[in-house]
Protein backbone atom coordinates (compact mmCIF):
# COMPACT_ATOMS: atom_id res chain seq x y z
CA UNK A 1 0.00 0.00 0.00
CA UNK A 2 1.46 3.10 -0.87
CA UNK A 3 1.52 6.13 1.95
CA UNK A 4 1.78 9.48 -0.05
CA UNK A 5 -1.97 9.67 0.14
CA UNK A 6 -2.36 8.84 3.76
CA UNK A 7 -3.72 11.96 5.40
CA UNK A 8 -0.66 11.05 8.22
CA UNK A 9 1.75 11.98 5.55
CA UNK A 10 3.37 14.87 4.60
CA UNK A 11 5.90 16.33 3.10
CA UNK A 12 5.31 19.54 4.60
CA UNK A 13 5.71 19.80 8.65
CA UNK A 14 1.90 20.39 10.53
CA UNK A 15 1.32 22.55 13.91
CA UNK A 16 -0.02 20.77 16.70
CA UNK A 17 0.05 17.01 17.59
CA UNK A 18 0.87 14.92 14.51
CA UNK A 19 -1.64 12.36 13.32
CA UNK A 20 -1.07 8.28 14.08
CA UNK A 21 -0.28 6.91 10.56
CA UNK A 22 -0.75 3.57 11.75
CA UNK A 23 -4.66 4.52 12.68
CA UNK A 24 -4.78 5.98 9.27
CA UNK A 25 -3.34 2.64 7.52
CA UNK A 26 -6.45 0.72 10.12
CA UNK A 27 -8.57 2.75 8.08
CA UNK A 28 -7.76 2.32 5.10
CA UNK A 29 -7.67 -1.49 5.64
CA UNK A 30 -11.07 -1.45 6.95
CA UNK A 31 -12.27 0.72 4.08
CA UNK A 32 -10.89 -2.07 1.92
CA UNK A 33 -12.24 -4.89 4.04
CA UNK A 34 -15.90 -3.28 3.86
CA UNK A 35 -15.69 -2.29 0.10
CA UNK A 36 -15.36 -6.18 -0.41
CA UNK A 37 -17.97 -7.13 2.23
CA UNK A 38 -20.29 -4.92 1.07
CA UNK A 39 -19.72 -2.94 -1.68
CA UNK A 40 -19.41 1.31 -2.31
CA UNK A 41 -23.21 1.20 -1.83
CA UNK A 42 -23.55 -0.98 1.31
CA UNK A 43 -20.26 0.80 3.07
CA UNK A 44 -21.13 3.60 5.73
CA UNK A 45 -18.36 5.19 7.45
CA UNK A 46 -19.82 3.86 10.71
CA UNK A 47 -19.06 0.42 9.81
CA UNK A 48 -15.46 1.54 8.34
CA UNK A 49 -14.79 3.34 11.90
CA UNK A 50 -15.74 0.60 13.99
CA UNK A 51 -13.39 -2.28 11.80
CA UNK A 52 -10.76 0.24 11.96
CA UNK A 53 -11.44 0.55 16.48
CA UNK A 54 -11.69 3.99 15.84
CA UNK A 55 -14.45 6.61 16.29
CA UNK A 56 -16.59 8.49 13.43
CA UNK A 57 -15.30 11.52 14.72
CA UNK A 58 -11.72 10.53 13.95
CA UNK A 59 -12.40 9.69 10.76
CA UNK A 60 -14.01 12.36 9.86
CA UNK A 61 -10.93 14.37 10.67
CA UNK A 62 -9.36 12.94 7.93
CA UNK A 63 -11.89 12.37 5.58
CA UNK A 64 -15.31 14.48 5.16
CA UNK A 65 -17.54 11.89 3.53
CA UNK A 66 -18.14 8.24 2.10
CA UNK A 67 -16.76 9.48 -1.37
CA UNK A 68 -13.30 11.25 0.22
CA UNK A 69 -12.97 7.83 2.36
CA UNK A 70 -13.00 5.87 -0.67
CA UNK A 71 -11.04 8.65 -2.88
CA UNK A 72 -8.42 8.09 -0.39
CA UNK A 73 -8.74 4.15 -0.30
CA UNK A 74 -7.98 4.22 -3.78
CA UNK A 75 -5.04 6.36 -3.47
CA UNK A 76 -3.74 4.14 -0.64
CA UNK A 77 -3.86 1.12 -2.59
CA UNK A 78 -2.46 2.54 -6.11
CA UNK A 79 -1.80 -0.74 -8.06
CA UNK A 80 1.96 -1.21 -7.85
CA UNK A 81 2.78 -3.15 -10.95
CA UNK A 82 6.40 -3.00 -9.46
CA UNK A 83 9.48 -1.83 -11.72
CA UNK A 84 9.87 -1.97 -15.45
CA UNK A 85 12.48 -4.42 -16.47
CA UNK A 86 14.13 -4.13 -19.40
CA UNK A 87 14.99 -7.64 -20.01
CA UNK A 88 16.58 -7.28 -23.93
CA UNK A 89 13.81 -8.77 -25.76
CA UNK A 90 9.60 -7.51 -26.35
CA UNK A 91 8.57 -11.37 -25.79
CA UNK A 92 10.46 -10.96 -21.83
CA UNK A 93 9.37 -7.62 -21.83
CA UNK A 94 5.88 -8.05 -22.11
CA UNK A 95 5.41 -11.16 -20.19
CA UNK A 96 7.23 -9.57 -17.39
CA UNK A 97 4.35 -6.65 -17.57
CA UNK A 98 1.45 -9.17 -17.78
CA UNK A 99 2.29 -11.36 -14.93
CA UNK A 100 2.85 -7.76 -12.36
CA UNK A 101 -0.28 -7.08 -14.06
CA UNK A 102 -1.31 -9.96 -12.89
CA UNK A 103 -0.70 -10.14 -9.51
CA UNK A 104 -1.89 -6.60 -8.61
CA UNK A 105 -5.08 -8.10 -9.38
CA UNK A 106 -4.61 -10.88 -6.99
CA UNK A 107 -3.89 -8.54 -4.61
CA UNK A 108 -5.46 -5.30 -2.31
CA UNK A 109 -5.26 -2.91 -5.41
CA UNK A 110 -7.51 -5.47 -7.70
CA UNK A 111 -9.72 -5.97 -4.61
CA UNK A 112 -10.71 -2.33 -4.41
CA UNK A 113 -10.92 -2.19 -7.96
CA UNK A 114 -13.33 -4.69 -8.52
CA UNK A 115 -15.52 -3.62 -5.56
CA UNK A 116 -15.42 0.36 -6.83
CA UNK A 117 -15.49 -0.25 -10.61
CA UNK A 118 -19.66 0.02 -11.01
CA UNK A 119 -19.40 3.04 -8.88
CA UNK A 120 -16.87 4.94 -11.09
CA UNK A 121 -18.82 4.85 -13.67
CA UNK A 122 -20.89 7.49 -12.09
CA UNK A 123 -18.40 9.19 -9.94
CA UNK A 124 -15.87 11.56 -11.43
CA UNK A 125 -13.59 12.00 -8.60
CA UNK A 126 -13.69 8.00 -8.36
CA UNK A 127 -12.79 7.57 -11.80
CA UNK A 128 -10.07 10.25 -12.13
CA UNK A 129 -8.48 8.91 -9.15
CA UNK A 130 -9.22 5.05 -10.78
CA UNK A 131 -7.07 6.60 -14.14
CA UNK A 132 -4.69 8.31 -12.35
CA UNK A 133 -3.73 5.29 -10.17
CA UNK A 134 -4.53 2.53 -12.10
CA UNK A 135 -5.05 2.80 -15.48
CA UNK A 136 -2.19 5.74 -16.22
CA UNK A 137 0.76 3.53 -14.64
CA UNK A 138 0.16 0.70 -16.88
CA UNK A 139 -0.32 2.74 -20.06
CA UNK A 140 3.27 4.11 -19.33
CA UNK A 141 5.32 0.89 -18.70
CA UNK A 142 3.07 -0.43 -21.85
CA UNK A 143 4.71 2.65 -23.99
CA UNK A 144 7.97 1.93 -22.57
CA UNK A 145 8.17 -1.51 -23.41
CA UNK A 146 7.19 -0.96 -26.89
CA UNK A 147 9.33 1.97 -27.29
CA UNK A 148 11.98 -0.54 -26.24
CA UNK A 149 11.11 -3.09 -29.35
CA UNK A 150 10.82 -0.80 -31.74
CA UNK A 151 14.37 0.80 -30.85
CA UNK A 152 15.90 -3.12 -31.18
CA UNK A 153 13.86 -3.24 -33.95
CA UNK A 154 12.16 -6.26 -33.09
CA UNK A 155 8.79 -4.62 -33.83
CA UNK A 156 7.53 -1.47 -36.77
CA UNK A 157 7.10 2.04 -34.27
CA UNK A 158 4.00 1.82 -32.78
CA UNK A 159 1.71 4.80 -33.42
CA UNK A 160 -0.80 4.21 -30.51
CA UNK A 161 0.35 2.58 -27.38
CA UNK A 162 -2.50 3.45 -25.44
CA UNK A 163 -4.58 0.82 -27.73
CA UNK A 164 -1.85 -1.50 -26.74
CA UNK A 165 -2.74 -0.76 -23.27
CA UNK A 166 -6.23 -1.33 -23.95
CA UNK A 167 -5.51 -4.60 -25.15
CA UNK A 168 -4.05 -4.90 -21.84
CA UNK A 169 -6.22 -4.06 -19.15
CA UNK A 170 -9.68 -5.12 -20.85
CA UNK A 171 -8.61 -8.87 -21.26
CA UNK A 172 -6.96 -9.14 -18.25
CA UNK A 173 -9.80 -7.41 -16.23
CA UNK A 174 -12.89 -8.86 -17.62
CA UNK A 175 -11.25 -11.99 -17.43
CA UNK A 176 -10.22 -12.54 -13.56
CA UNK A 177 -13.46 -10.10 -12.41
CA UNK A 178 -16.34 -11.00 -15.18
CA UNK A 179 -15.83 -14.97 -15.74
CA UNK A 180 -16.58 -17.44 -12.85
CA UNK A 181 -13.44 -19.40 -11.86
CA UNK A 182 -12.83 -22.37 -9.11
CA UNK A 183 -12.11 -21.17 -5.70
CA UNK A 184 -7.92 -20.53 -5.22
CA UNK A 185 -7.28 -20.13 -8.78
CA UNK A 186 -4.99 -17.84 -10.72
CA UNK A 187 -6.86 -16.42 -13.30
CA UNK A 188 -4.66 -13.36 -13.84
CA UNK A 189 -2.31 -15.49 -14.60
CA UNK A 190 -4.07 -17.80 -17.15
CA UNK A 191 -5.26 -14.77 -18.76
CA UNK A 192 -0.96 -13.29 -19.01
CA UNK A 193 0.41 -16.05 -20.59
CA UNK A 194 -2.54 -17.03 -23.12
CA UNK A 195 -2.99 -12.93 -24.23
CA UNK A 196 1.19 -12.49 -24.64
CA UNK A 197 1.22 -14.72 -27.86
CA UNK A 198 -1.69 -12.68 -28.93
CA UNK A 199 -0.18 -9.25 -28.32
CA UNK A 200 2.97 -10.24 -30.26
CA UNK A 201 1.33 -11.28 -33.36
CA UNK A 202 -0.43 -8.41 -33.30
CA UNK A 203 2.47 -5.80 -32.42
CA UNK A 204 4.23 -8.12 -35.24
CA UNK A 205 7.03 -9.23 -33.53
CA UNK A 206 9.01 -11.47 -35.79
CA UNK A 207 8.62 -14.22 -33.43
CA UNK A 208 5.63 -15.42 -31.37
CA UNK A 209 4.77 -18.33 -29.69
CA UNK A 210 1.65 -20.38 -30.97
CA UNK A 211 -1.11 -20.35 -28.03
CA UNK A 212 -1.59 -23.64 -26.86
CA UNK A 213 -5.50 -22.99 -27.90
CA UNK A 214 -5.95 -27.23 -28.55
CA UNK A 215 -4.81 -27.85 -25.18
CA UNK A 216 -7.33 -25.44 -23.83
CA UNK A 217 -10.28 -26.74 -26.42
CA UNK A 218 -10.51 -23.28 -27.42
CA UNK A 219 -11.26 -24.16 -31.05
CA UNK A 220 -9.11 -21.65 -33.23
CA UNK A 221 -9.89 -20.50 -37.01
CA UNK A 222 -7.89 -23.44 -38.46
CA UNK A 223 -9.49 -26.29 -36.22
CA UNK A 224 -7.95 -27.53 -33.25
CA UNK A 225 -3.76 -28.07 -33.33
CA UNK A 226 -3.26 -26.90 -36.91
CA UNK A 227 -1.39 -24.44 -38.12
CA UNK A 228 -2.41 -21.03 -39.32
CA UNK A 229 -2.14 -20.39 -43.02
CA UNK A 230 0.47 -18.25 -44.52
CA UNK A 231 -0.03 -14.97 -44.78
CA UNK A 232 0.69 -15.56 -48.71
CA UNK A 233 -1.57 -17.61 -48.98
CA UNK A 234 0.99 -19.87 -50.30
CA UNK A 235 0.17 -23.65 -49.94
Amino acid sequence: MTTDHLPGVSRTPRRGRPRDAARDRALMDATLAELQANGYSGLTTAAVAKRAGVSTATLYRRWRSKEDLVVGAARAWAEELGPDRDTGALHSDLSALLHDKAAALDGPSGRLLRAVLGEAAHNRALADVLMDQFVMPLQERVGAVLDRAAGRGEIPPVEDALVVGEMVIGPMVSHTFLIPHTPGSRPGVDMAERLLPYLLRALGAATAPVPEAAGRGVRTGNGPGRPASSPTGSR
